[in-house]
């Protein structure tokens, strides 16, 4: 077929003001969300443009005051949970030097001494039977759909036997990089062809010899499998069947191809996997005229082309109009059946998910917490209508996966209403969007609830966030942590300024909030909330580490978040290259005594990477993390890096190596 330019192929942009990530990645991640009015131009939801009560208590920062407020947040965490307190120096199980920051140039893995780290699979790694050797310059759909996914995000590692030697590897794809995947004179459609396969989730078993040592993926084990695009997916929950899902594919409104943009995500008690559709506003040529599809960014954008393969992809089409309205949903993955259907769940909101994470509360309910990752938007939280049941019978595993399918869908409202001795920087409640199965937003149904949950929350005034990423409980605290990774919009004119829970008028590093559940008890409609970290360089000012007057580690852009054992915080970090010049990196938080709010930086990741989806196996001395978007400012002509083949300049590529970077998934071993 004829030869036509690459969908989406990196080109020169003007510098990025807005945020922090490489222009690049905006362009490809989100289409350039930052560089374009921010959806959320509700007056409704305006919190207060005034300096919170707290950033002015957090003002004390590093000076003399501050050793005050590290007894008060100890005697918080204390007084809040007294059996989960632990004394100075509780920072985990995982014994380590913390490394220096590392340049943004540097193009490797860097770990503290004593530790190793290796990847266990790479993108176009075959994992299923048949599948071929990865080979850059032989690429096609068929093979990537057998093949490790493009830009892995979301990632677990779930022991499947006693031993801890056999685990399940479970990854999403968030999104490709032509530029860097294919050379320029590939045709459009099979770009676009292996770009869908390149999509979605894998799934993979691991084995090992024994404990502690380093995993190796097993090709065609019984359990992997590839979900792409082109997986058959049902919709469940109220709005299943709504004349707002049907299109000429499936008049019905309960099924669909295919998950993209895949982001954060988290493993439910019942062992499947939950991952969130974010960023799926630009792969749709839309009109952009309704009030719907402005608040969702759709508009006439069209860089990847996918419409000129397959025309759902035209949502200005009769047929097809729809067809975005079944993208933005929690998606639902059993790992341990490669037959069964995914689902999307409706019951828990449409929006921009970057993930969604479980806790089972005292009464049996599940909740969900979820972040809508765009500047000025909120935090949600899912109640499930039925209780979880314990055991691993068939019927109780039957009975859980239904769990997402009905339930209660709230939005956070914050205020600064904290008490004046510092104990926490204010209150907040959880506003229904639905109940019973009833729509709680006047003029709005339940259907319409569910599937425009933007406009539905602007009307019942939650308070905007920065950007809010990962939203995670704390099994051991019990406690709830929302990264909001950055805003530079903030205080900008026209735009919302700070506020109780957004501090900066101008926030490039981001923040950490910290919210209590009223009485310990994840059923509360009410909880407190705290600053744990106000993120950036500890040399300037602006910046809070939970009141710790130690060294910390420089950290910036949190974005996924993760606990261990023993209930302390992991943070992973992205655009911190652009905000304050170190690569990406992982850190630990600790999270109570004298030590509460230190930062302790454990890896960096290669130049133009980004951090994503760490897990920590501290008991095995493991730490586990997605390495997305290596070299992404790069092209397949001039590769940015080489990560993670390292192959010498002038040499031959071995096979099943590929001379340019390569996303993947790494584990970090104690090596002594």
């Amino acid at each position: 077929m004829t030869t036509t330019q690459l969908p989406l192929r990196a080109r020169p942009m003007a510098g990025n003001t807005h945020g922090t990530r490489s222009a690049v990645t905006c362009h490809l991640r989100c289409g350039d969300a930052c560089f374009k009015p921010v959806p959320n131009t509700s007056e409704t939801s305006y919190f207060r443009d005034v300096a919170s009560t707290a950033l002015s208590r957090r003002s004390l920062l590093r000076g003399a005051g501050a050793l005050g407020l590290a007894a008060v947040a100890t005697a918080f965490v204390a007084e809040a949970d007294p059996a989960h307190a632990r004394p100075a120096g509780g920072g985990g199980k995982l014994a380590f030097a913390a490394i220096d920051p590392v340049p943004r140039t540097v193009d490797d893995v860097t770990v503290p001494s004593g530790y190793a780290w290796n990847p266990i699979i790479r993108w176009g790694d075959p994992i299923l039977t048949g599948a071929p050797a990865f080979d850059g310059a032989a690429q096609s759909a068929e093979s990537q759909a057998g093949q490790f996914g493009y830009n892995c995000d979301y990632l677990d590692i779930i022991p499947t036997n006693g031993a801890r030697t056999r685990a399940l590897l479970v990854a999403n794809h968030e999104y490709t990089n032509e530029s860097i995947m294919f050379p320029a004179d590939l045709d459009a459609e099979t770009a676009i062809r292996i770009a869908w396969a390149a999509h979605g989730l894998s799934v993979v078993e691991l084995r090992r010899g024994r404990k502690q040592q380093p995993w190796e993926y097993v090709l065609g084990a019984p359990l992997n499998r590839r979900i792409t695009l082109e997986t058959p997916f049902s919709i469940d929950g109220p709005a299943a069947g709504s004349e707002l899902l049907r299109t000429a594919e499936d008049p019905t409104g309960t099924t669909v191809r295919g998950t993209m943009n895949n982001c954060a995500g988290g493993t439910t008690p019942w062992g499947t996997v939950l991952s969130g559709e974010e960023n799926f506003n630009q792969y749709f040529f839309a009109a952009g005229s309704s009030a719907e599809e402005a608040r969702y960014g759709l508009g006439a954008a069209d860089g990847r082309n996918w419409r000129s393969v397959d025309p759902r992809w035209d949502a200005t089409s009769p047929d097809y109009v729809n067809e975005p309205n079944r993208f933005g949903w929690v998606v639902e993955v059993d790992p341990e059946d490669p037959g069964s259907t995914p689902v999307k769940h409706t019951a828990m909101g449409r929006f921009k998910h970057e993930g969604a994470n479980v806790v089972v509360s005292s009464d049996g309910h599940v909740f969900a917490y979820m972040g809508d990752d765009e500047r000025f938007d909120y935090v949600y939280r899912f109640v499930s209508k039925q209780r979880y049941r314990k055991g691993a019978s068939r019927a109780a595993r039957r009975h859980n996966l239904r769990l997402l399918s009905d339930g209660d869908l709230s939005v956070a409202r914050f205020a600064g209403d904290g008490a004046e001795d510092g104990v926490s920087d204010g209150t907040g409640e959880w506003i229904p969007l639905t109940r019973d199965g009833r729509s709680m937003v006047p003029g709005f149904t339940l259907e319409e609830v569910l599937v425009y949950t933007r406009l539905a929350a602007d009307a019942v005034q939650p308070t905007k966030m920065d950007r809010p990423e990962d939203v995670e409980p704390n099994l051991v605290n019990g406690r709830v942590y929302v990264a909001c990774t950055n805003n530079s919009d903030r205080g900008r004119e026209g735009k919302e300024g700070p506020t109780e829970a957004n501090p900066r008028a101008t926030n490039k590093d981001g923040h950490i909030v910290e919210i209590v559940p009223s009485r310990g008890d994840h059923t509360a409609t009410t909880f407190e909330w705290n600053l744990l970290l106000i993120c950036g360089d500890p040399s300037t000012a602006g910046t809070y580490f939970g009141g710790y007057q130690g060294e910390v580690s420089p950290i910036s852009c949190p974005d996924n978040l993760a606990f261990d054992s023993t209930g302390t915080l992991w943070i992973s970090t992205d655009g911190q290259p652009g905000a304050i010049g170190y690569n990406d990196a992982l850190h630990r938080v600790t999270l109570s005594g004298r030590e509460r709010g230190r930062v302790e930086q454990f890896l960096a990741v290669p130049a133009g990477a980004e951090t994503c989806g760490p897990v920590i196996h501290d008991k095995d001395g493991s730490v586990f993390v997605a390495v997305q978007h290596p070299g992404e400012d790069g092209s397949w002509e001039a590769p940015q890096s080489y990560f993670p083949d390292y192959v010498p300049a002038g040499s031959k590529v071995p096979d099943g190596h590929f001379a340019g970077p390569r996303p993947s998934v790494v584990q970090v071993t104690r090596s002594r």
